[in-house]
């Protein structure tokens, strides 16, 4: 299996570096989808897109038992050296990478057209604004699929380079949304409106109050402000915000939003403004599935050895890729957790990484799908 991959290396670093320099935020990810399709359909693949939005599915083999490798596609808008753009700082360009890979490497194997088996190749996109996973869901793609493998990098704070994990425990998270709508005044007549700033510090200073069970991590925190125009002399009396939630429980996150509600509501009537708010997207936690991670596991060891594997990662990051075993409770999925040096975090405007580990999450990866095949061919 070395031997085949490394007969692929250019083509894959190639794929990747084009990939890395034509990022697309969510939903906008019109040239990656058609890049990715190209270069399927010149393989002689039948691929499946969607009208109403971005992304693809692959098909190949058949048979009542279907394995699918999942990965994401947006990149992040951004602010990098001064200027707000496109950006892939949370590797869903090697995401992408990695699942063409190994749909390569099955390819130089023979192995993707089996009578008994049907392989799925799942590029979904939209996973940073929580909904990319519920669209598909949406489009029946995961309805006939038995068995579900997803990657993710890890930033160097949770995972080594050369390291890796069978699974990857998310916690929940939540987008909240809000506006508050009182009255612009004249800066020198604050008593005759409401300002919209001191408002939103209120629920600033209030999320830093909450307490809930500390054995279980969680945070919440206002991450977007908007108030004010041009004149620095008008107090404003509108502003729009936006709260990032997380838990590393459901349950958690139920008790989280509820105090969240009961805030929003006090300093409503405090303050004497309405403050209007939704829930914009969720992402639930993971769910441990023992037989998916069990076989992932056996193909860490295998590629990388035991002393490199390590027990699932829990993070309080979040996922949609969750949604998916929610939505379908059926569905034997897990995902793999990549050691690659990635530094200095996820979502840093200059995230960075060891571009070679892509080629141990192909082999793993292949390796994941070859054990689920055997596993249910005998």
């Amino acid at each position: 299996m070395i031997k085949e991959l490394e007969n692929l290396r250019d083509e894959i670093k190639e794929i990747f570096q084009h990939l890395h320099e034509h990022p697309e935020i969510s939903w906008q990810e019109v040239e990656t989808t058609k890049f990715i399709t190209a270069f399927l359909k010149d393989r002689g693949y039948q691929v499946s897109n969607f009208k109403e939005n971005t992304g693809l599915v692959m098909e190949v083999g058949s048979g009542s038992t279907c394995i699918a490798v999942r990965t994401d596609m947006d990149a992040l808008w951004q602010e990098v050296d001064g200027v707000f753009k496109a950006n892939h700082s949370c590797g869903h360009d090697a995401h992408m990478t990695i699942i063409i890979g190994v749909l390569l490497l099955l390819e130089k194997l023979e192995k993707l057209n089996n009578d008994n088996i049907k392989l799925k190749f799942i590029f979904q996109p939209a996973e940073e604004k929580g909904t990319g996973a519920l669209k598909m869901i949406e489009h029946g793609v995961l309805d006939d699929v038995d068995y579900l493998y997803g990657v993710h990098l890890r930033p160097i704070q949770e995972l080594s380079d050369g390291f890796a994990a069978g699974a990857i425990l998310h916690g929940a998270s939540m987008f909240l949304n809000g506006e508050i709508n009182g009255s612009d005044a004249h800066a020198a007549r604050p008593h005759l409106g409401q300002n919209a700033i001191e408002v939103a510090a209120a629920i600033v200073n209030e999320i830093n109050n909450i307490h809930i069970n500390p054995l279980v991590p969680y945070s919440a925190k206002m991450t977007k402000l908007h108030a004010g125009g041009d004149s620095a002399n008008i107090i404003p009396g509108r502003a729009s915000f936006t709260i990032d939630l997380r838990a590393q429980t459901n349950e958690m996150m139920e008790q989280l939003i509820a105090k969240i509600n009961m805030i929003l509501e006090g300093i409503s009537l405090i303050h004497n403004v309405k403050i209007d708010s939704q829930i914009c997207a969720t992402m639930p936690a993971a769910t441990k599935n023992e037989e998916a991670i069990k076989i992932m596991e056996k193909a860490i060891a295998e590629c990388i050895g035991k002393d490199k594997l390590v027990p699932p990662i829990v993070t309080t990051g979040g996922e949609d890729f969750h949604h998916y075993t929610k939505n379908r409770p059926h569905l034997k999925a897990t995902m793999l957790g990549l050691g690659c040096d990635l530094q200095p975090g996820l979502h840093h405007p200059k995230m960075m990484f060891n571009e070679d580990s892509m080629f141990t999450g192909i082999e793993i990866l292949a390796r994941t799908i070859l054990h689920t095949i055997d596993k249910v061919q005998n």
